[in-house]
């Protein structure tokens, strides 16, 4: 139902940012492809990645809060890229397995920000003081709480396209299923 784009049949402002991500990539995934029907939705969530990789949570942070969300919302692409991306992070195996299992966390802190997204997704946004400040006593900031939303936001509009489009997983990802 959704076209699988290629860089040439992409819709004209779509074109720049499949060229980009095949760049940068060495391939383009099949949920940029498909989204690429809808050059604002595509633009939007590259503009949202970028500036949620800009945060001032570290790179195994972000990829926590990012496992927590495709796991929560089925979403197989994006359990398989960043199960992928924390592999080649050399994160601890167990700490992906849980992640990928939704299950409590190795490491006490990372297993915060997995319950803290958690509970931002389940009251949407109507987080208590007290579990707010459980969060900050973690080593986290109150910036790093406004930043989660931000990647709550990002992550939620990717997994939630993938699963409309039926977003299949490319060649490149299949041994992370």
């Amino acid at each position: 139902m959704f076209p699988h784009h290629t860089i040439e049949s992409a819709p004209a402002a779509s074109r720049r940012a499949l060229q980009a991500t095949t760049d940068r990539l060495g391939f383009l995934p099949s949920p940029v492809a498909l989204l690429a029907t809808s050059p604002q939705a595509l633009e939007g969530f590259l503009k949202l990645s970028a500036l949620f990789e800009s945060t001032t949570l570290d790179q195994l942070d972000r990829e926590t809060l990012i496992l927590t969300i495709a796991a929560r919302n089925a979403c197989e692409f994006c359990v398989a890229m960043h199960t992928q991306k924390l592999t080649a992070m050399q994160a601890d195996p167990a700490l992906i397995a849980a992640l990928r299992a939704q299950q409590s966390l190795p490491d006490a802190k990372l297993e915060e920000l997995r319950l803290f997204t958690l509970e931002v997704l389940a009251t949407a946004g109507g987080v208590a003081d007290a579990r707010v400040q459980q969060f900050l006593d973690h080593g986290y900031t109150v910036q790093n709480a406004l930043e989660i939303v931000l990647g709550i936001s990002t992550y939620t509009l990717s997994t939630f396209a993938n699963r409309l489009t039926g977003a299949p997983l490319n060649d490149q990802l299949k041994a992370f299923a």
